[in-house]
């Protein structure tokens, strides 16, 4: 079965199985797939140390199962969906850069548009007639100057954003959706996911047939805000999804941008909001073009304090050695459910980086440790 995708020669059918079945594991997140593959040099290797890896202190630890993987590409061909890898040539290179970068995207339509100049618009779900009317105005009018729209394909803003860059004429436009690449959601949206898939780009990160849950969208909204030099709120309430996009967008050192409103409106609050913390207020396309084609990896928006890129993993100082339980139990003693950033575990343990990095890794593949922005860790629950 073909599980490639994306094109690249480099990539062997047995190493593409063996990435998706890897990813799909138990307790795989993107820090410790990359971790994996930097350690054993291969998905392939990598697989086979699962068992031992997830076995330490004599629990059992299983990988995805063949039979599995199987059955999604299955659902991936029937889709009419492609893989794409994360060092892959057409993987968007804005989102390869943030630190929780998915390993594995699928997706249908031109992967081009990704590589392209990208601003992503959000905002409320039930927005306002005015917002709605605005929203496909910036969408339009940012298509037509050369830029992809990003967005999630929600009701209000997002649906809005879509059809604007759609009616512009040249498909200019990303959906990022929270359930596989097969499942339309919401429902009435179906035509326009269909549409956009055909004329633009659509991304999922998870499996074929994976219905979206309330712990996707966050997901999801990572990947918009790292598609983009720029997120645009265009109108939002106080604790909203967009204003996560927004603050992940200003993790990732991108441009945050809001459209400011009445303070009466609650829908506006949001928007308002995200100015005051020190996003660049912006109220006309022109705008947002003079703000991203000035971009060069320094925003000027000052809302969130810009994360740590995505860190290399270096295991070469371990080859022929191995991590014990004793190695392990010392760096979960310093451990606790306040997460702490990795470079103070090093401090306190005395050890090398590379060790660190590997107990740190069999604790996350045992369900013991969890991973936090701004390459923090913490004990699982």
């Amino acid at each position: 079965m073909n599980a490639s995708g994306g094109g690249d020669k480099g990539l062997t059918q047995l190493e593409a199985f063996a990435r998706i079945r890897l990813l799909r594991s138990p307790n795989i997140g993107p820090v410790s797939y990359r971790q994996l593959l930097a350690r054993f040099g291969n998905a392939v290797a990598a697989i086979e140390a699962l068992p031992e890896l997830g076995g330490r202190g004599k629990r059992s630890y299983r990988p995805a199962s063949r039979d599995k993987i199987e059955r999604e590409i299955e659902g991936i061909q029937r889709a009419g969906a492609s893989y794409l890898f994360h060092d892959q040539p057409d993987f968007p290179p804005l989102l390869a850069e943030i630190e929780s970068a998915p390993p594995i995207i699928t997706y249908r339509g031109d992967v081009k548009l990704a590589s392209k100049p990208c601003v992503a618009m959000v905002g409320a779900r039930n927005s306002s007639a005015a917002a709605v009317k605005l929203a496909r105005q910036f969408g339009r009018d940012l298509a037509e100057r050369g830029y992809s729209v990003v967005s999630g394909l929600a009701r209000g803003i997002d649906g809005a954003s879509h059809e604007g860059a759609l009616s512009a004429g040249a498909g200019a436009t990303i959906g990022v959706i929270a359930s596989g690449i097969d499942i339309a959601y919401p429902p009435q949206h179906a035509d326009l996911q269909e549409q956009i898939a055909r004329e633009g780009l659509l991304i999922a990160e998870q499996p074929p047939a994976t219905q979206p849950r309330g712990s996707h969208f966050p997901s999801r909204n990572r990947i918009i805000a790292g598609l983009a030099a720029g997120t645009l709120v265009v109108e939002a309430a106080p604790k909203s999804g967009s204003l996560i996009t927004a603050r992940l967008a200003g993790e990732a050192g991108r441009e945050v941008m809001a459209i400011p409103g009445s303070p009466l409106d609650t829908r506006s609050l949001g928007c308002n909001q995200l100015i005051r913390d020190g996003a660049v207020l912006v109220q006309s396309p022109e705008d947002v073009t003079e703000l991203l084609e000035s971009f060069e990896g320094t925003p000027r928006s000052r809302f969130n304090m810009v994360a740590e890129g995505r860190e290399e993993y270096d295991f070469s100082e371990l080859d022929g050695a191995d991590v014990s339980l004793e190695d392990t139990g010392a760096i979960t003693a310093l451990l606790s459910t306040a997460p702490v950033a990795v470079d103070e575990l090093v401090r306190q343990s005395g050890a090398p980086m590379a060790l660190v990095q590997m107990a740190l890794l069999e604790l996350e593949i045992t369900g013991d440790l969890e991973r936090h922005s701004g390459g923090r860790v913490s004990l699982a629950g």
